[in-house]
């Protein structure tokens, strides 16, 4: 039974103090979707028993099918809570995201929107390379992380650790989290974000079993009436080396008395020995003393619950014992901050204007009464085929059903119309995992759906009621759409349900692609193979209702140059009378990274672009201040710079000339994948006087083909995506491993034990191309003792020359260009250049 009522919500709506908007995130299968359903239960919303069982934020079949969360999913719960003296009401707007790598945007997504992170690490396997994945992300958005270090009980009952070591393990664990949050936290929050069990950040328990506990539940139990002076003193001695001498009845940091004797420590002693008691005598089913025990501890158990044996007991036992959801609840609105405190340090990564406008003042003030602000993240399909709640957070004002607001896409420029939409909102609603539940108005602070305005909204973007407000932020995600397939409908009737298909698919996911590409084919693109199943599904049955023809996965590639261009080459306009000279040099590893960033870019001021290129990287400075284009759009890695010096009407043809070089950075030489990490040099150019005969139709094409000819005569090369794969495995699996990697092109570069454990943890890196069929293939090798997971990392060079007949890259371009319609011989530096 719900213990709560909208009523009741909507009224704390309006109290941001009392407001927490969390993300639930962690590696795949640590946790999170069982340990939030000990949140979902003390909420009311399913009962106890069910808890960790039922899953209740994986909305969808195939995630209830898979056991694993593919779409995040949002719910806000209600909870009474004493900060001090007396109970209130405090609402958590709480989103479950998924922990599969392919599913990574929907992180990103829910990360955006909400303001504290509840981290989830399985207590056995430690941390993975996804927790690091998402731990980076959480702390780029400005989200104060807080841990809980799932599946205690099995360290219990399956390893059947020590107490010792148990306590041992919790402490690796805790501090390689915090290595990773000091790496990546921003010094802008003004506080250390590093957690720990005696600061109230850590929690321990079992998801799955319902229990967790923190150190303050325990010396709170112990203390009693004792009042806060002792308990705090008492607290003190929990964690660490903080030893107790029964003899002298002190407190100390040496864990070996004076007579040698070794000293209980003070977590195992008051926390890991009770808990310990209590599963030797459940599961040995000595019945007698688990009811002391019970007893003494003031755990009632019905009948029921009497007769039952083994784990099920215990699960109950501990859930009345140490409720997971009290510690989760006191750490949450403890140590998380509340929109007002944390839109003060975030309005600076979210805000594209200027920090000291209206709209920036009323996001930090996390003011109601101001304009509205409001960002949305992701759209979420309702029941209703081919509409979508859109799903958001409201920064500054209050949205309400009817209210008329302008929509601001990715593209809009403030002061200018394109990508701007104004129309009025139908309905206002708040997620409630399968269900929505209507409100007629949700202030600042608060994460709500929005009914009506789904055909105006692509993936995300801005609403707002101000006319002078910029756009908030776009999402930046950590995977690429890398692996691709074409689609055709099976029946040719059916291609406009299939168009249409692709434009909800487009919607409903933060990270797929969906285009038409040069030769006429729809194509979808998708992070992995996972996610493209799950894409190509949902295209299948929800958004198009008929079968489809999907042809074989393809990788998608990027060229490069290794050199500078041999010569300058030079472009003829068609009518004779242009000439463009061009050469091409490759930018610097850091520089890239830095434009790929946008720590460097069009918004950088150009004085520091030049300081910047000029000290660091040791451009020229006459070409560092001349720089007149980014390349390709969305992903910048190309320069445009003019390095010629006199040439008459130059400026005039500036934009013409940027568009031939964008069509290059778009599409290159080798087989029109997109261009990377070149910077072009415009040397000379001879124009004729007349304007009508220097227009874009004569320009852009000499443009492009001058410097296609130049990455030619540059050292051009082939880039393929690779993924960091992490796999761990019990040692007598490496030599499988091993074959199964080195069959596939894989690169091992660590090997570590895994601490206490007969476990190793291989990372290597493995091309996207060789990635299909790897996991059955590793398992196969392994006899399915290894569990890989990859995550896209970077793109590498193909170590063979793409111009050479026979080599490993020039069969792969002549693959692309077959596959893309064009001619099957690779392109050499003349059948672009113009001679004189």
């Amino acid at each position: 039974m719900v213990n709560f009522t909208v009523e009741q919500m909507r009224e704390v709506m309006d109290h941001t103090d009392r407001i927490r908007n969390i993300s639930v995130i962690a590696h795949v299968d640590h946790g999170k979707s069982t340990l939030t359903d000990s949140l979902i239960a003390a909420a009311g919303i399913i009962s106890m028993g069910r808890a960790g069982n039922a899953r209740f934020t994986d909305t969808r079949s195939d995630e209830q099918e898979r056991c694993i969360t593919i779409k995040s999913t949002g719910v806000s719960l209600y909870y009474e809570f004493a900060m001090e003296e007396e109970k209130e009401g405090y609402l958590i707007n709480l989103i479950d995201s998924p922990g599969h790598v392919d599913f990574s945007s929907e992180v990103t997504a829910a990360l955006r929107v909400t303001d504290g992170a509840l981290v989830v690490v399985d207590a056995i396997e430690g941390v993975c390379v996804q927790t690091e994945t998402v731990l980076r992300q959480a702390l780029g958005e400005r989200v104060v992380p807080v841990l809980m270090l799932n599946k205690a009980d099995r360290v219990i009952l399956e390893l059947q650790l020590s107490q010792e070591e148990a306590y041992q393990s919790f402490c690796r664990t805790i501090e390689t989290v915090n290595v990773h949050i000091a790496t990546y936290q921003d010094e802008a929050i003004g506080k250390d974000l590093c957690v720990g069990p005696m600061e109230g950040t850590v929690a321990f328990g079992s998801g799955l079993h319902g229990w967790g506990f923190t150190l303050n539940k325990f010396a709170e139990m112990y203390c009693g009436k004792m009042g806060s002076e002792k308990k705090d003193k008492f607290l003190n001695n929990l964690w660490g080396d903080r030893f107790f001498n029964k003899k002298t009845k002190k407190w100390g940091k040496k864990q070996h008395s004076a007579e040698g004797k070794e000293l209980p420590r003070g977590f195992c002693m008051y926390i890991l020995d009770p808990i310990y008691k209590l599963f030797d005598v459940v599961m040995h089913e000595r019945t007698e003393e688990w009811t002391a025990m019970c007893a003494k501890l003031g755990i009632k158990l019905n009948a029921d619950e009497r007769e039952l044996r083994g784990k099920h007991l215990l699960k109950n036992i501990m859930q009345k014992f140490l409720p997971a959801a009290e510690a989760l609840i006191e750490m949450i609105i403890k140590y998380l901050p509340s929109p007002r405190q944390a839109q003060k340090y975030r309005v600076e990564t979210l805000y594209t204007g200027p920090m000291d406008d209206e709209a920036a003042e009323a996001i930090r003030q996390c003011d109601k009464n101001g304009p509205l602000m409001l960002y949305i993240s992701k759209m979420v399909p309702t029941s209703d085929k081919g509409r979508f709640y859109a799903f958001g957070r409201v920064f500054s004002g209050t949205v309400a059903t009817g209210q008329k607001v302008r929509i601001l896409g990715a593209d809009y420029v403030p002061g200018k119309k394109k990508d701007l939409t104004i129309r009025s909102i139908q309905r206002t609603v708040l997620m409630m995992g399968r269900a929505t539940e209507m409100i007629d108005d949700c202030p600042c602070g608060n994460t709500i759906a929005l009914v009506g305005i789904d055909q105006y909204i692509v993936k995300n973007g801005t609403l707002t009621t101000l006319e002078s407000a910029h756009c908030i932020r776009a999402m930046k995600f950590s995977v690429s759409p890398v692996v691709r397939v074409a689609v055709e409908a099976k029946n040719p009737s059916d291609l406009p349900k299939l168009v249409e298909g692709l434009k909800r698919l487009a919607k409903s996911d933060p990270c797929v692609q969906c285009y038409t590409s040069s030769t006429g084919e729809h194509v979808v693109a998708g992070a992995g193979e996972l996610h493209l199943e799950i894409c190509l599904k949902d295209l299948q049955e929800d958004f198009c209702g008929f079968p489809l023809k999907i042809s074989n996965p393809v990788v998608s590639y990027m060229e490069s140059i290794s050199g500078s261009s041999d010569h300058v080459t030079m472009g003829k306009s068609a009518n004779k009378h242009n000439r463009i000279h061009f050469e091409c040099h490759p930018l610097h590893e850091d520089l890239v990274t830095a434009l790929e960033t946008g720590a460097l870019g069009p918004s950088t001021d150009k004085k520091e672009m030049a300081r910047e290129l000029v000290n660091k990287y040791e451009w020229d400075s006459d070409d560092a201040k001349k720089i007149w284009g980014f390349g390709p759009h969305g992903r910048i890695s190309n320069l445009l710079v003019d390095s010629s010096k006199g040439v008459q009407y130059l400026h005039e043809i500036k934009d013409h000339v940027h568009s031939g070089f964008q069509r290059v950075c778009e599409a290159g030489a080798l087989c029109e994948e997109e261009l990377t990490g070149v910077a072009f040099h415009l040397m000379d150019a001879t124009l004729h006087p007349d304007a009508v005969h220097r227009g874009a139709p004569q320009v852009m094409p000499a443009t492009r083909r001058a410097c296609l000819s130049a990455i030619l005569c540059a050292d051009p090369i082939l880039l393929e995506p690779f993924f960091l794969v992490e796999i761990a495995a019990p040692e007598t699996a490496i030599g499988g491993i091993y074959s199964a990697l080195s069959s596939r092109r894989g690169h091992v570069f660590s090997e570590e034990q895994r601490p206490g454990q007969p476990i190793l943890t291989v990372k290597a890196y493995l091309p996207v191309g060789e990635s299909f069929g790897f996991d059955a293939a590793l398992r196969a090798a392994t006899g399915g003792q290894a569990f890989p997971q990859c995550v896209f990392h970077h793109y590498g060079p193909i170590n063979s020359d793409p111009l050479a007949d026979g080599s490993q890259a020039n069969e792969l371009v002549i693959e692309i260009r077959e596959r893309k319609g064009l001619k099957s011989a690779v392109p050499t530096c003349s059948d672009y250049e113009d001679r004189l």
